[in-house]
């Protein structure tokens, strides 16, 4: 595998120093080319309270190529490979390839894929898509790349983007496929909508349908903004969706019934280099579907605690999650934000709602040089009612990031 990474390592940087030389023949099938390298090492530690405490040392490495194709304006190429290997260091943990289930699990398999390739067209404001792709709408709430992971998620889909109208953007997609963070392809028959127009500066509208094949329709609306006052800048965003049976299904899989909903309200404001916030998020019981509401193709570790102890899926009794902010960036010396969860059910039974735990979330992020940054990031969940399986759980991150970009 390293054999393979290192090769196509000399592979570019030879295509690179030849460049000048083989330009007349390259020139008819690429133009512009650009070169994107990422080196990202992390070591992840995680105390779940019931398996063997895990230890992981990964590196992803990733390089993309992207270029114009064939001298035809608006027809361009994009090529991205990625490798996460452990090297065999610190590798005790229930995830990796020949991974030890006594172990926590760190979700960072040593795989090598192909994450991006894909051809596209773009004029008179409309852009098609063909191949695999990174997709992230909105805030990766319903459709994520997952970026936090080692290995990303991406799409196999036919995609057409329109923004040939001011302040109006229009996105409609075909995904037959979804490429997992854990070495896992799902093939799906799945449909995703979204449409968002910029009313003025401080107000814009998305509307969405995503339609995931055998799971379920999410039909919703989001409003956000900024403020910018005096003194502050306020931040808002304000979301409602639904989840109803699926539309679309994947083979003979079905259409399970699904009748949950989802809304969102949160705030922050920023004044002398400080963020203080608050938001309220809930995600319905399963009422009479056949789940709670859940988002399959989110970056969930977005989301609802970076303990991820809600990975998994919602409970079926729902999930409110009261978030608490504080942050402050401190420009050269980095940036610091800490956040509290406190989580609940969103149904209540006859002593009130249930209890699910509560986190604590901290991560401070330092800028070395132009292009290597540092990340140090913590979890701590604590156990709620003892009727909800999740117990105690800590993780921390030591995390460098190296990106160089050129143009050959």
């Amino acid at each position: 595998m390293n054999k393979i990474k290192m090769s196509l390592v000399a592979a570019i940087a030879a295509a690179a120093a030849t460049t000048g030389a083989n330009a007349g023949a390259l020139d008819s099938i690429l133009s512009n080319p650009k070169l994107d390298v990422e080196l990202r090492p992390r070591y992840e530690a995680v105390d779940d309270s019931v398996h063997k405490d895990a230890s992981a040392l990964t590196v992803r490495t990733a390089i993309g190529v992207q270029a114009g194709l064939l001298g035809v304006d608006g027809l361009n190429a994009q090529l991205q490979a990625m490798s996460v290997d452990h090297f065999g260091l610190v590798n005790d943990y229930n995830g990796k390839t020949a991974g030890d289930p006594a172990y926590a699990v760190v979700a960072d398999p040593a795989q090598t894929r192909m994450t991006q390739a894909n051809i596209s067209y773009s004029a008179n404001g409309f852009t098609g898509i063909f191949g695999r792709k990174m997709v992230v709408l909105d805030n990766a709430r319903f459709i994520g790349n997952v970026g936090w992971r080692q290995m990303p998620q991406t799409y196999d889909l036919v995609a057409g983007i329109y923004n040939g109208v001011e302040n109006l953007s229009l996105l409609a997609a075909y995904v037959s496929r979804v490429n997992k963070v854990v070495q896992a392809t799902a093939d799906t028959n799945t449909v995703l909508l979204h449409a968002s127009y910029k009313v003025m500066p401080e107000l814009t509208l998305t509307a969405y349908d995503y339609m995931v094949a055998s799971y379920a329709d999410h039909i919703g609306i989001r409003a956000t903004g900024k403020v910018n006052l005096d003194a502050a800048t306020l931040k808002y965003q304000a979301e409602y969706a639904i989840q109803n049976d699926a539309t679309m299904e994947e083979g003979n899989a079905g259409k399970p019934d699904q009748d949950a909903s989802y809304y969102k309200i949160a705030v922050d404001a920023t004044m002398n280099g400080f963020t203080v916030g608050a938001g309220y998020e809930v995600l319905g019981e399963k009422g009479s579907g056949t789940n709670a509401f859940y988002t399959p193709l989110a970056t969930l570790h977005a989301m609802n605690g970076w303990a991820d102890v809600f990975l998994g899926g919602t409970p079926d009794e729902g999930l409110e999650d009261m978030t608490f902010k504080l942050g402050y960036n401190a420009g050269e010396l980095g940036k610091i934000v800490g956040i509290y969860h406190n989580f609940s059910s969103d149904k209540s039974n006859a002593a009130g709602q249930d209890d699910l735990g509560s986190e604590i979330d901290v991560a401070y992020k330092y800028k070395i040089n132009k292009g290597l940054g540092l990340l140090l990031k913590g979890a701590w969940f604590s156990e709620g009612d003892v009727g909800f399986s999740a117990k105690d759980r800590t993780k921390y991150w030591v995390q460098l990031d190296y990106k160089f970009h050129a143009e050959l």
